[in-house]
């Protein structure tokens, strides 16, 4: 996030930007048909709220003396933690995010959903939240005077602003008749603690508010001063920016070789390998000398890039990221675009390429077209006749099929997981600029894959029971409702969350297993143990542990541990050497604090039961 800051900070200096970053998104990615989902780090609180603290941390860059609860008092650029809170459906099935009404439980509030929101504003100490166009509980976000000035601000201490979404408090008068009147709105807003708004709506009506004394000074004093003292922390009143700590920053910082290298590497790391059989992959340079790449993807540019970004630097295709490595590529669409419908779709060429090629890459998945900001999907499999192409591609293929999957959801491919003929599947999310070089570089074996799947892939059948409206994370079997996540859902699944090859074997042993274990949840807990490399490759061994519920053989008390991930350190192993991991837990979010105490009989799950 440095070299985002220090291109956000030459922007600033050159007169091309301000220095407020509405971002990260740290919603949870509750439902896997969220055309908003990918961007957002994932499914797990934990793992969310660990991301939004170490985002907003790289992105401001604070510095200077400490403020008032313990954060520095300068930034460099100001983070925003959105949309708070339980927004994650755009638009499904007749119901929008405008006039939806989430129904959520205290207990998902506090352990699922406002979990990466404490880390952002808490730990990460970010400038501002932004509040979300959603209802919860039949009050609208932006208007909520229990979670803008008790939650925010009085539990986790925000130094800084609340912002609504673009036109919430228009959204909430107009679309969900919240309040009676304009002025009205503005005091519900401003009463309950929020100080921008991103729109008109307070621009307009603020004034009649006052005339008609359902504001005051003070509502309004308050909200300036709120967003002032972020633009007073970012050094806006202190004069010539050429004298300021960041000045120097210029359009010579801007898509410098070391970011652009940024780029490729954090494609490389992000790409999972779901797939492998055979240990088809990576692909040989001196067996596989020509290949065919097909499919909609194949020459990715825009599609690679998701939403929400800003002008590359420059891109690389697939096709050229393959083209790097082999004398020959002999390239088909295969699909005229990701959607892949009606009877003029070039399969034929496709397969014929195929046919003559040494290997084959198929690159599908999903775009902005598909999965987006008010687009959510209503199927999880991949669009129109995608999947005709793959299989058709690899029955006819006379060397080892390579699938490469674009998309910020999961995708159902089972069929894809089944097919003998299909050696190998790579998922690439959005993959940025570099997305090409990285895919490559996985395929050739430059860069040994360590991705793991931030969400649950669910079957097609999941949608079934699992309406979009229904914000219940928990299961409930008599009703069939199945639960959302890895956390609560058990029943089947394409991928598990978490999931994720290498082609590195490793074997993760227990080191020192102590008779007796006493962990007090508020502090942290180390244990030993040891990965083993038991292949040729260099590779990254993560030591995954998500403890959620603990049960221990002779006790009747029932211990309920609200800790899910406890932590990955990530070591870079050789060949067949041992290395220690370090495991520690993230601070946990509910109280009261206890402690469990148990033996060596201890039994941990991998699902967490309600307390």
């Amino acid at each position: 996030m440095q070299a985002v800051s220090d291109e956000g900070r030459a922007m600033y200096n050159g007169g091309q930007a301000s220095l407020t970053f509405w971002s990260p998104n740290v919603n949870i990615f509750r439902d896997p048909r969220w055309g908003r989902g990918q961007e957002t780090p994932g499914e797990d609180p934990a793992v969310s709220g660990r991301y939004a603290a170490a985002y907003v941390r790289g992105l401001q860059q604070p510095y200077g003396g400490a403020g008032r609860h313990g954060g520095h008092t300068r930034l460099k650029t100001a983070a925003c933690c959105k949309h708070f809170t339980a927004y994650d459906l755009d638009s499904w099935s007749g119901t929008d995010r405008f006039d939806f009404n989430a129904i959520v439980t205290p207990q998902d509030l506090e352990d699922t959903f406002n979990v990466p929101f404490r880390s952002c504003v808490a730990d990460g100490r970010a400038a501002s939240v932004m509040c979300s166009y959603n209802q919860v509980n039949g009050v609208p976000t932006c208007a909520d005077e229990s979670f803008l000035p008790g939650t925010i601000r009085g539990n986790w201490h925000l130094e800084g602003y609340i912002v609504s979404d673009c036109d919430s408090v228009d959204v909430f008068y107009r679309d969900q008749h919240y309040t009676r009147t304009h002025e009205d709105a503005v005091a519900a807003t401003l009463r309950a603690g929020l100080d921008l708004d991103c729109g008109p709506f307070l621009a307009v009506y603020t004034e009649g508010a006052v005339a008609q004394r359902k504001v005051s000074d003070a509502d309004i004093d308050a909200a300036v001063t709120n967003t002032v003292i972020v633009q007073m922390r970012l050094g806006m009143y202190d004069g010539d920016l050429a004298t300021q700590p960041f000045g120097h920053l210029g359009p010579q910082h801007v898509c410098t070789p070391a970011h652009q290298e940024l780029a490729l590497e954090a494609a490389r790391q992000s790409v999972v390998l779901l797939k492998n059989d055979g240990a088809a992959l990576p692909l040989s340079r001196a067996a596989h000398h020509t290949v065919a790449v097909v499919g909609p993807h194949s020459q990715a540019t825009v599609a690679m890039i998701g939403n929400y970004a800003g002008q590359p630097c420059r891109y690389t295709t697939p096709l050229q990221g393959i083209g790097r490595y082999v004398k020959t590529t002999l390239h088909q669409a295969g699909c005229t675009d990701v959607a892949c419908q009606g009877g003029n779709q070039p399969i034929a060429a496709a397969v014929d390429a195929a046919r003559r090629a040494d290997a084959t890459v198929v690159l599908l998945g999903l775009d902005q077209k598909v999965e987006a900001e008010g687009l959510d999907r209503t199927s999880l499999l991949l669009p129109g006749r995608q999947a005709e192409l793959v299989s058709a591609v690899a029955k006819a293929s006379k060397g080892p099929v390579i699938l490469v999957l674009m998309s910020g959801g999961p995708v159902d491919i089972a069929f894809a997981q089944n097919d003998r003929k299909i050696a190998g599947i790579l998922w690439a999310g959005y993959p940025g600029q570099a997305g090409g070089q990285a895919i490559a570089d996985v395929i050739f074996g430059h860069h040994n894959p360590g991705g793991k799947l931030p969400v649950t892939w669910y079957p097609q059948d999941y949608l079934q029971k699992a309406p979009m409206t229904n914000m219940a994370m928990r299961a409930d079997p008599a009703r069939g409702y199945p639960g959302r996540t890895y956390r609560f859902y058990t029943g089947p699944t394409i991928h598990p969350f978490g999931h994720g090859l290498s082609y590195t074997k490793f074997t993760h042993t227990l080191a020192h297993a102590p008779a007796q274990l006493t962990v007090q949840l508020a502090g942290h807990h180390a244990a030993a143990a040891s990965s083993l490399n038991t292949t040729k490759h260099l590779g990254h061994a993560a030591a995954d542990v998500r403890v959620s519920h603990a049960r221990c053989e002779g006790l009747s008390i029932p211990v309920h541990v609200v800790v899910k991930n406890v932590g990955d350190r990530e070591a870079r192993i050789r060949c067949s050497c041992t290395r220690p991991l370090r495991l520690r837990p993230p601070r946990p979010t509910a109280r009261p604090l206890v402690s469990w105490l148990c033996s060596r009989r201890c039994t941990w799950t991998g699902s967490e039961g309600s307390p």
